[in-house]
């Protein structure tokens, strides 16, 4: 059902329509324009060009059938390393100049929390493709803008709970991540997941390196010091392979075991040791039971292996699942307004409370306008037939469980939780 202020809205639009004879019907397009919005260049881009590479396939296969309601889709590219008063500046030319319709934005928590009343401010549908941070929805509730693929909580509770049953006798914990709301968010989840379910553990080291450092030799000096047998990071992009690349020959990995939250983007491209904890922040693991069952992932695998010559990321499958959801609440509009094509309000109307199967399992929208999503996490391993490292012993945790009711405050909720949230949780090879 649409929230209350969007059914008096429609309300109201439908009477205008009658008085003046109009009806609700939008003249069809000739074609539905997106802007879609990711990192494109400098660091970061090792991150954002496979999501890009993931709209321009996913759109490509949309097209070959038949478009959304018989629309083919098409695409502008933004990049976001120019910044977010740039960025700002593109989403407001891209929707005041008629060349969108919809947008699939951003990579970046922190445009994403620029972005998001300005959706409102412009009634622009808009899917947050990757934005994880909590904060998102906790003060200000938007109409426009809706997130699919799950947020920090969720996803950095996961790691927590992964390592603490991967490795019982952990006692001495290190953090390492980057120095910007995305890396101290995820350093309080994991410190306040610990303090509920492990209270007996130390933080033994917590650094914030600066985004794009090129070095991290005083860092990795500093974690081999403090031993832990733990070491969190949810680095990412040149930072992330960095990271590995410095790390590994000083015997990091086999000092400690390491959680890199983002390190099934880097497992192509860098030596990851067998062993070490990584996920797809969410469900978005194209070799997955789920994603197997479905059916969908794998041709899309060897489509994207076929255009870009290396296997999908969990940033490619995260934009395609974000573009089968913005086709979704299309489809439905367009059923809801009797096979005419819909305004945007019916389109917004549409994804409030939408379930949509996606390439690697469901997301279903909250009131707050967060998707739930599985969280699917596992280690850096081998896999017969496979001639690259993929996820082993895996676990899928059921989202709704790690996420706190729409309205609390999501810390003082992982607060209220007990060791015994840990023993009720599946295990580690659970899911293969």
């Amino acid at each position: 059902m649409p929230k209350p202020k969007f059914r008096l809205a429609m309300t109201a639009a439908a009477a205008a329509a009658l008085m003046t004879g109009a009806g609700w019907a939008q003249d069809k397009p000739a074609r539905l324009d997106l802007g879609v919005f990711t990192f494109l260049s400098g660091p970061s881009a090792a991150y954002g060009l496979p999501g890009k590479q993931g709209a321009e396939l996913m759109i490509e296969r949309i097209n070959a059938q038949g478009g959304i309601g018989g629309v083919p889709v098409s695409a502008t590219y933004v990049d976001e390393a120019q910044g977010a008063e740039g960025v700002i500046a593109e989403y407001r030319r891209l929707a005041e100049g008629g060349r969108a319709q919809a947008m699939i934005a951003a990579l970046s928590s922190g445009n994403c929390l620029a972005l998001s009343p300005l959706a409102d401010q412009l009634k622009m549908p808009t899917i947050g493709w990757n934005c994880d941070t909590h904060q998102l929805f906790l003060k200000d509730q938007p109409d426009y803008f809706y997130r699919p693929n799950g947020n920090t909580i969720a996803e950095f509770m996961a790691y927590t709970l992964y390592f603490l049953q991967q490795h019982p006798e952990v006692k001495r914990v290190a953090i390492i991540n980057p120095d910007y709301a995305f890396g101290h968010d995820a350093a309080e989840i994991v410190k306040a997941t610990l303090k509920a379910v492990r209270p007996e553990v130390e933080i033994v080291a917590e650094l914030y390196p600066k985004l794009g450092a090129s070095t991290y030799q005083t860092e990795i000096s500093r974690l081999s010091a403090a031993r832990p047998d733990v070491v969190f990071s949810n680095l990412w992009g040149g930072d992330l392979e960095n990271f590995v690349r410095q790390a590994g020959p000083r015997g990091l990995f086999r000092q400690s075991a390491v959680v890199l939250a983002l390190g099934e983007t880097v497992m192509q491209r860098v030596d990851l040791p067998e062993g070490t904890i990584v996920g797809v922040l969410g469900d978005g693991w194209w070799m997955s039971p789920d994603a197997r069952t479905i059916g969908e992932a794998e041709p899309f695998a060897a489509a994207y292996r076929e255009k870009y010559g290396s296997d999908p990321v969990f940033p490619t499958i995260k934009m395609a699942n974000s573009l089968i959801v913005l086709k979704a609440a299309y489809e439905k509009a367009i059923s809801d307004n009797d096979g005419a094509w819909p305004d945007r309000e019916q389109v917004v109307a549409a994804l409030e409370g939408l379930s949509v199967q996606t390439l690697t399992g469901t997301t279903t929208f909250r009131d707050d306008n967060d998707g739930v999503v599985d969280q699917v996490i596992g280690t850096v391993g081998r896999a017969e037939g496979v001639d690259r490292p993929v996820m082993t012993g895996m676990v899928r945790y059921d989202g709704e469980a790690l996420l706190a009711p729409v309205g609390q405050d999501p810390i003082a909720w992982i607060g209220t939780l007990t060791p015994d949230f840990l023993a009720d949780l599946p295990r580690p090879g659970s899911y293969n």
